[in-house]
């Protein structure tokens, strides 16, 4: 019996991936705001507030690609849009590496000295940002120039127009 799917050829109300993927998003940006403040003003508390974003945004990014890749492959994908849609799939997976890397080395840093970060790790993790902010620029993309998942786009596809 195959699955019905609705007006953003979707098997449930809205897509999932960017809910998770925003939840994401802003746990790391608030990590590296919590030690970047917590470097300056030494309050090592907020190093502890940073680490617990981190490994929570760790676990969940592998949701956020699970659902992701699940979400791309009932996308009515047009060849404009591959190239976006295969950097940005590429770009999902490494970032999780990565993001579970700097986890766990903040992890390490921790567990030796829980009151300070090294500016080492300030520098992988203002690195880590950037990536983020490639990876939001990449989805956005999708959605609002390629308007993949958007109700209209995805009646026009169903109708034969195409971009």
């Amino acid at each position: 019996m195959p699955v019905q799917l609705n007006s953003q050829n979707l098997p449930y109300p809205d897509p999932i991936h960017p809910i998770i993927v925003h939840f994401i998003i802003a746990m790391v940006l608030f990590a590296f705001f919590c030690d970047v403040v917590g470097y300056f003003t030494h309050k090592h508390r907020l190093f502890e507030v940073s680490f617990w974003n981190m490994f929570v945004a760790s676990a969940a990014i592998f949701f956020a690609v699970i659902f992701g890749q699940f979400e791309a492959g009932l996308a009515q994908v047009y060849s404009s849009v591959r190239p976006t849609l295969n950097f940005h799939t590429l770009m999902g997976w490494s970032l999780a590496a990565i993001l579970v890397g700097i986890t766990a080395w903040r992890l390490v840093i921790r567990n030796r000295n829980p009151l300070k970060v090294p500016p080492a790790y300030l520098g992988v993790a203002t690195f880590l940002v950037c990536l983020v902010f490639l990876q939001t620029y990449l989805g956005s993309k999708l959605v609002w120039v390629y308007g993949l998942h958007v109700e209209p786009v995805v009646q026009a596809m169903k109708q034969g127009v195409s971009p």
